[in-house]
């Protein structure tokens, strides 16, 4: 390609054979995010994208850099993968209530209507409250962008109003699988399961990996479905920075949204216990080398600042995606500017 885009976004919108429309309309949802937060107490804060510690999580790979001094020094950098660390750390410092809208970075994923390496991300956390309170600031800001109680997205009808469904991860595999998750929270238990639908079951395939062939088939499509759902209480293994559950600590405090099949946020109850906390985290990092993913030393001033963290929730929301089903458009990259498809030589699955 020689390093020219063939037909950018900025070409196309000026010979008006793509609609701005959208990509104005994301000022006003950006704008009104911000409005939303700051009439109800919260800050605004600025976390690093650069760092030298990015997330853990083993099912994601990072954008590896560099930082040089003009003496020559070079220290091992990262693009962000997500502005949690860095938050958490703030509430130690004694904030309350605390907002970012930031770039995040992800590597080795594919280019898609869903996913872009670079995206727009908004995270939020209050201290001293939990994963329901979360929950309740989902639905209120939902419908205060939209300004009504119903969304139309690609000729689905949403209703936007409250309560949304709450549905437990536990429940859905039940009501849109037929399976029950407590008889099968082992390898060996959901392995016949997911061979006799006819799933790819090998010696190394993992129950994480066996869930997620489950999941993303007969489960999700079906979520967000005529309402939002907010589907809850992970199993433990599945949220390595959630709390678990104190009557059944098989599970965790996490949720994520779902909006006509589109999964927009991933939310927590925070843990705050390091030693539990690390535990976790060295599992994830053997995870990380088992999958030939890069591997980086864990965050120890996160560590740190977990024993000074109150009882606190928050969430990762995409705003690239809350985009695409506000104005109705089919992929997020036509609420971008410039997708990475046009940025690189790469597929847009």
């Amino acid at each position: 390609m020689g390093g020219r885009i063939t037909d950018p976004t900025w070409r196309r919108a000026r010979e008006g054979r793509q609609p701005i429309g959208p990509l104005l309309e994301r000022e006003r949802i950006v704008d009104g995010i911000r409005a939303f937060f700051k009439a109800r107490g919260f800050n605004e804060v600025e976390t690093p994208l650069l760092v030298r510690h990015p997330g853990m999580e083993p099912h994601l790979e990072v954008f590896e850099t560099g930082l040089l001094t003009a003496r020559g020094q070079r220290e091992r950098a990262f693009l962000t993968t997500s502005p949690e660390y860095a938050m958490k750390k703030l509430l130690a410092a004694g904030l309350a209530r605390i907002f970012q809208l930031c770039k995040a970075f992800r590597n080795r994923e594919e280019v898609s209507s869903r996913h872009n390496p670079e995206f727009t991300i908004l995270e939020w956390y209050r201290a001293n409250a939990d994963y329901r309170a979360i929950m309740d600031d989902c639905e209120e800001l939902l419908i205060a962008l939209r300004g009504g109680e119903e969304l139309l997205y690609r000729g689905e009808r949403i209703e936007l109003a409250r309560p949304w469904e709450r549905l437990s991860v536990r429940e859905a595999f039940r009501r849109h699988a037929g399976i029950e998750l407590d008889e099968c929270l082992e390898r060996d238990g959901l392995a016949p399961i997911a061979r006799a639908r006819g799933y790819a079951v090998e010696a190394d395939t993992t129950w994480e990996q066996l869930y997620h062939q489950l999941f993303l088939t007969e489960v999700e499509p079906r979520l967000g479905r005529p309402r939002p759902t907010i589907l809850y209480d992970y199993p433990v293994s599945m949220a390595a920075l959630a709390r678990a559950k104190p009557d059944d600590p098989r599970y965790a405090e996490r949720f994520e949204l779902y909006v006509a099949g589109v999964e927009l946020g991933n939310a927590f109850g925070e843990l705050t216990d390091p030693v539990e906390q690390r535990r976790r985290l060295v599992l994830e990092q053997e995870e990380r080398r088992a999958a030939g993913r890069t591997l980086y030393d864990l965050d120890e001033d996160l560590l740190d600042a977990l024993a000074d963290v109150p009882p606190s929730a928050g969430i990762a929301l995409g705003v690239d995606r809350l985009v695409m089903l506000l104005t109705d458009q089919p992929s997020i990259r036509d609420v971008l500017w410039f997708p990475a498809d046009q940025l690189f030589d790469v597929g847009n699955g």
